[in-house]
């Protein structure tokens, strides 16, 4: 058996980072990328949170099977996500706490303000847009002084996205001397499955919802996870209807996760000084083809999702869909394994048209699970050590981490960022 945590020693954090959450599908799936590439002790001192001691234990030893390397190191850290001084003892125990514990709204509140008191950096997975901006409310002032980085959305939503866009940018700045005013983001392909933790967090987020005006509005407001000083600009809700986009000279559908993205990019444009400018714009669609079969799938996705939302809204289907997909239930590895992203952005100033660059971002798992836990250790492991050029408060990131993920991403996680010249 090994290591157990000790008290923490209250004025030196024992470890670089602790992973919360990890017994479970997300968490492990983290552990096993984090054992993998930094090994069990060096260069990366971490360990294994959670609330269950026997299922921490249970892990280590299933990663050591599944990897071939000896977790046996590894020490576990047990808590209580519902005690503010387990939380607490979690907090100052670390230099960053990684977790994959959500709903975040149910689960999470305790561990963001914790950490914003001791100083401790934090990196999750959500996106729950109104739990987002309850903790920046919340906690935005006591971040700052502690001097600790809160880094929500650091997977699948909503690297791709907010790196994505930071890395055109950076690209349009080098080539003509100033930002993109407009980005889209489209979406050319994805595969992966479906875990029943994300589930959890999409029927928490309808629930609360029914019940809180404010949750609605924070989930449609195009700017509401931007400082309170600056919620206006060009750009409106996400659309839910097929559109053609000139541009890319095809049909194009609502994105799911468009409502999340959209948001952190233009946050990150916010706490940049509006390094994009104060009228950029970005949306988001996913790309269906040309033609009248670009438009009928484009008008089928956009019907399917549409639906899909509605349906939601009635107890008895979020009651069926909670049964059917419980958190723990995720894809295989096979399903994992074989799945992807490739996003493409198109950054363009709409009063010269010769200036745009063309992108490309591409995974080498299936976004959500596969490439989001490797998204989700490196973004843990930059703000654990690397020298970040920003202080305590609440960052996304991009605005937070964007040169350095743009090196460790591609290096190490298969995530790749790529400048594509158009075709003559």
């Amino acid at each position: 058996m090994g290591p157990l945590c000790e008290p923490a020693d209250m004025s030196t954090p024992r470890y670089d980072l602790v992973l919360w959450g990890a017994t479970g599908f997300t968490g492990k799936l983290t552990a096993e990328y984090l054992l993998r590439t930094y090994g069990a002790t060096e260069p990366l001192g971490w360990a294994l949170g959670g609330r269950n001691r026997e299922k921490l234990e249970r892990t280590r030893d299933e990663l050591s099977a599944e990897t071939g390397i000896d977790a046996g190191a590894l020490p576990l850290f047990v808590g209580n996500g519902d005690d503010d001084a387990s939380m607490a003892e979690l907090a100052e125990s670390a230099r960053v706490v990684c977790t994959t514990v959500g709903p975040y709204a149910r689960y999470g509140s305790g561990l963001v303000a914790a950490c914003a008191r001791a100083g401790t950096h934090y990196c999750d997975l959500t996106g729950e847009v109104h739990w987002m901006r309850r903790m920046i409310d919340a906690h935005e002032d006591t971040a700052r002084k502690s001097g600790a980085r809160i880094v929500h959305t650091c997977g699948f939503d909503c690297i791709p996205s907010d790196v994505g866009t930071w890395f055109v940018q950076r690209e349009m700045q080098r080539r003509y001397g100033a930002p993109a005013e407009q980005v889209h983001l489209r979406v050319v392909s994805f595969a992966g499955g479906f875990s029943g933790g994300t589930l959890a967090s999409m029927l928490n987020m309808v629930e609360e919802a029914r019940h809180d005006p404010e949750v609605m509005r924070s989930m449609g407001a195009p700017y509401s996870l931007n400082p309170k000083d600056v919620q206006t600009g060009p750009d409106r809700s996400e659309s839910l209807l097929p559109a053609y986009d000139r541009a890319f000279g095809q049909w194009t559908a609502p994105f799911v996760m468009a409502g999340v993205n959209t948001k952190i990019v233009r946050r990150t444009n916010a706490l940049t000084e509006f390094s994009y400018g104060r009228g950029f714009r970005y949306d988001e669609a996913i790309l269906t083809g040309g033609g009248p079969l670009g438009m009928a799938k484009a008008a089928g996705a956009a019907a399917a999702q549409g639906g899909g939302m509605a349906a939601t809204t009635l107890a008895p289907v979020r009651r069926m869909l909670a049964r059917r997909m419980p958190p723990g239930a995720g894809p295989s590895k096979a399903q994992r394994e074989a799945g992807h992203f490739d996003l493409r952005l198109l950054a363009q100033n709409p009063n010269d048209p010769s200036q745009r660059v063309h992108a490309r971002v591409r995974g080498d798992r299936d976004p959500g699970y596969g490439s989001t836990s490797k998204m989700l250790g490196e973004a843990a492991v930059c703000l654990a050590q690397d020298e970040l050029g920003v202080g305590g408060g609440f960052w996304t990131p991009a605005a937070a981490m964007g040169d350095l993920l743009l090196e460790r991403l591609p290096a190490k996680a298969g995530v790749t960022f790529e400048i594509e010249e158009p075709h003559a």
